[in-house]
């Protein structure tokens, strides 16, 4: 039984739209860590002091005092270590969105395997300091993990399909006796 085109292709478009997804937080991510890489061997504490002010902040706001004072422990080794984790972390996304544009098997159990460990962390998050983004990004992760798996056992039934009936339809050979 031959799948729907309707159904391949409204997977096709669904599949483009989580690649372009994944393509852009992998992009955002490369060029948050290429930003970053401009703070190594730089007062980062004096930085960030220039654009509060710059930005008009009040200087002495509790949430401004508490973020400067974290600013002001960071290490050139931690942020090296920061820039690290983010360039693999864009990777693994480019990887993925590039992987499902061409429409590679390997990327769909890559974006489940990846997308579905954050799912974990995203469920603390929000329970721990609810926002609607934090939810809406939870529910869109959960949907691409659900999608790619649906999709993953329709292949697997359309190939299981497609084996029995070239078996059914090869003639049987007839042993030759002497």
């Amino acid at each position: 039984m031959e799948p729907s085109p309707i159904d391949t292709d409204k997977e096709a478009r669904y599949l483009r739209w989580i690649a372009i997804y994944n393509l852009s937080k992998g992009i955002l991510l490369c060029l948050l860590a290429i930003g970053l890489l401009g703070f190594l061997h730089q007062d980062l504490d004096e930085k960030v002091r220039e654009w509060v002010r710059l930005m008009h902040f009040n200087m002495e706001g509790r949430h401004i005092v508490r973020f400067l004072a974290h600013v002001d422990h960071v290490t050139d080794q931690q942020l090296k270590e920061w820039i690290g984790i983010t360039f693999a972390v864009s990777g693994v996304f480019i990887a993925e969105g590039v992987g499902l544009l061409l429409r590679q098997q390997w990327a769909k159990y890559l974006v489940i395997a990846a997308t579905s460990s954050f799912v974990p962390i995203e469920i603390y998050e929000t329970h721990r300091n609810f926002s609607w983004m934090k939810l809406a990004v939870l529910f869109v992760n959960i949907a691409i993990v659900a999608f790619l798996g649906i999709i993953l056992a329709h292949e697997k039934k359309r190939a299981q399909q497609l084996a029995a009936s070239t078996v059914a339809t090869q003639p049987r050979a007839t042993p030759i006796s002497a």
